[in-house]
C-alpha cells in the first residue's frame, strides 16, 4: 500500500475525520513520524511531546520492549473473546492487583478510560444498591454518557440533553482560587471535607453509592489535593458506607512518581479506574481494579456490564511490557529526580512572568495557571468562555516554536514522557519562557 503525502493526510482528513472535541474546520499538523520524546510533522519539524500527546505516552515513541510484545502476540493469539481465559490477560491482571494496595482482588478490562469509569459506576451502583454518584465541578472522566454525566467541566454538557440519572458535583479542593486564607493544608482540607459532608447529608448518606475523584485533577489544571483531602475523603466514606473511587486514568503509572497518586497519601480506595499508562498508547487499554469485598460480591452476583475487546490480547500483551519497562527500568525514580528539576523551572517562570498567578507540579506532571491580574486572581479568560481563541493563540505560539502541550481554561497543562532527561527539559522550557514572555508583552 502506497503511503500518502503531506497534501493527501491534509485532504483526506479534512473530507473524512471528525477530530473530537473540535468544529470541522479544524486545521491540524500533520504528522509523520515519532521517536522518543519527539515527534515530527510531514516538513521535517521537531516537536517536544510536552504533553504526552493525552498524558499516555508515558514511555515515549518507538519503545523495543513494547513494540516486540505485540508483534510477538499478533501471531501468537491476536484475539480471544472476553469469556475465555487467556496467558497476557491473567498475567496483566495479576501484575496490577500486585501493585495495587493490599485490598484490591481483581481487574475488570475496559478499552480505555470513559469506559473505565462507566464499569466502576455500575460495580459501585450494584454493590450498594445505591443510585447517586457524587464528583467534582473541575473533573474530566470520559466522554461516554456516564463518564460524561459524571465530568464536572464543560464537555458534560452535551450529554446532560437530557442528563442521565443521579450524576452530583461538589467542589474541588482548588486552594489558590478558593479566596480563603488557610494557614495551612489542614484547615484547607476541614473546610473542604465540612462543606462535602453537609452536601452528603442534604443528599441523604443512604442514597449515594460512591464519591468519584481524579486523586490528582488533570486536564482541568493539575489541582494537588492538600495534604489530609483525600484521608478525610476516605474517612467520610467509611463513616456513611460510602465507596471511594480514584480515578487514575492519567494520574496512574508514575506520572507523579508512584504508580498511584493516592500513594502519596497512604489511601485505599475501594475501586481504582485506569488507562493512559498502562500501554503508553500503543493500544487502547483500561479497567477497575476492585477490592476484595467487591470481588466478592461478584462471585455470586453477575456482572453485567462488558466489552468485546475487554482484555484484548494485544493490549494486555502491550500492557505487561509496558509495566515490566516501569520496574526494570527504574521509571519511578526517575520521574522523582527529574520532577525537581520540573518544578524548579516551573517555579522559575512564576518568578519571571507577571501572567503566571500559580504553577503546580508533583513529578512530572504540572499546570501553568495564566492570569489577567495575578495579584486580584483574575483568570486570562473567563472560565467556559474563550471570547477571543487567546489560549488557542497561545498554544499555537508553542507549536510554532515546536513545543507541543495541551491545556483546559486559562492553563498550560503539563505531562511530558516519563523518559524524558534533564537536558531535554530545560530545552523545551526555553521555548515555553520565550512564548510567556510574549504573553506578558502582549496581554498583560
Amino acid at each position: 500500500m502506497k503511503e500518502l503525502n503531506r497534501e493527501q493526510v491534509l485532504e483526506y482528513d479534512k473530507k473524512y475525520n471528525q477530530h473530537p472535541w473540535l468544529t470541522g474546520s479544524v486545521n491540524p499538523i500533520p504528522v509523520e513520524r515519532a521517536e522518543g520524546i519527539f515527534f515530527w510533522d510531514y516538513n521535517g519539524k521537531k516537536y517536544y511531546d510536552m504533553s504526552s500527546q493525552l498524558a499516555n505516552v508515558n514511555l515515549g515513541y518507538g519503545n523495543k520492549e513494547i513494540i516486540e510484545a505485540i508483534k510477538k502476540q499478533v501471531e501468537i493469539l491476536p484475539y480471544i473473546a472476553p469469556a475465555y481465559a487467556s496467558g497476557p490477560r491473567s498475567e496483566l491482571a495479576k501484575m496490577l492487583v500486585e501493585l495495587a494496595p493490599d485490598n484490591m482482588a481483581k481487574v475488570f478490562f475496559s478499552c480505555g478510560g470513559s469506559d473505565a469509569n462507566e464499569a466502576a459506576i455500575y460495580a459501585a451502583r450494584t454493590f450498594t444498591g445505591r443510585s447517586k454518584v457524587l464528583s467534582r465541578y473541575r473533573s474530566y472522566h470520559g466522554s461516554t454518557l456516564g463518564s460524561g454525566n459524571l465530568s464536572g467541566d464543560p464537555r458534560r454538557f452535551a450529554l446532560e440533553k437530557p442528563a442521565a440519572n443521579g450524576y452530583l458535583k461538589f467542589y474541588d479542593p482548588y486552594v489558590y482560587r478558593s479566596g480563603q486564607n488557610f494557614k495551612d493544608d489542614e484547615e484547607a482540607s476541614h473546610y473542604y471535607l465540612a462543606q462535602l459532608e453537609e452536601q452528603i447529608q442534604y443528599e441523604g448518606s443512604d442514597q449515594i453509592a460512591a464519591i468519584v475523584v481524579e486523586s490528582i485533577t488533570g486536564a482541568n489544571g493539575v489541582i494537588i489535593p492538600p495534604d489530609g483531602y483525600l484521608q478525610g475523603l476516605r474517612a467520610l466514606c467509611d463513616k456513611y458506607g460510602i465507596l471511594l473511587i480514584c480515578d487514575e486514568v492519567m494520574a496512574g503509572f508514575g506520572r507523579t512518581g508512584k504508580m498511584f497518586a493516592f500513594e502519596h497519601w497512604n489511601v485505599k480506595p475501594d475501586i481504582i479506574s485506569f488507562a493512559k499508562g498502562v500501554t503508553c498508547g500503543y493500544v487502547q487499554l483500561g479497567g477497575i481494579i476492585i477490592s476484595e469485598q467487591i470481588a466478592d460480591f461478584f462471585k455470586d452476583n453477575t456482572f453485567l456490564w462488558g466489552l468485546t475487546y475487554s482484555g484484548h490480547s494485544l493490549a494486555c500483551a502491550a500492557g505487561i511490557a509496558c509495566v515490566k519497562y516501569y520496574q526494570e527500568h527504574d521509571i519511578f525514580r526517575h520521574v522523582q529526580k527529574t520532577g525537581v528539576v520540573f518544578g524548579q523551572l516551573l517555579e522559575e517562570l512564576k518568578a519571571k512572568h507577571p501572567c503566571v498567578g500559580d504553577v503546580r507540579y508533583i513529578g512530572l506532571f504540572g499546570a501553568v495557571e495564566l492570569m489577567k491580574d495575578r495579584e486580584k486572581k483574575i483568570p486570562l479568560i473567563p472560565y467556559g468562555y474563550d471570547e477571543n481563541a487567546t489560549m488557542a493563540w497561545i498554544q499555537g505560539l508553542l507549536k510554532e516554536r515546536g513545543f507541543a502541550a495541551y491545556g483546559r481554561e486559562n492553563n498550560i497543562n503539563l505531562a511530558p514522557p516519563l523518559i524524558i532527561t534533564e537536558e531535554q527539559l530545560r530545552a523545551a522550557f526555553r521555548i515555553l519562557d520565550e512564548v510567556l514572555t510574549i504573553v506578558d508583552n502582549e496581554l498583560i
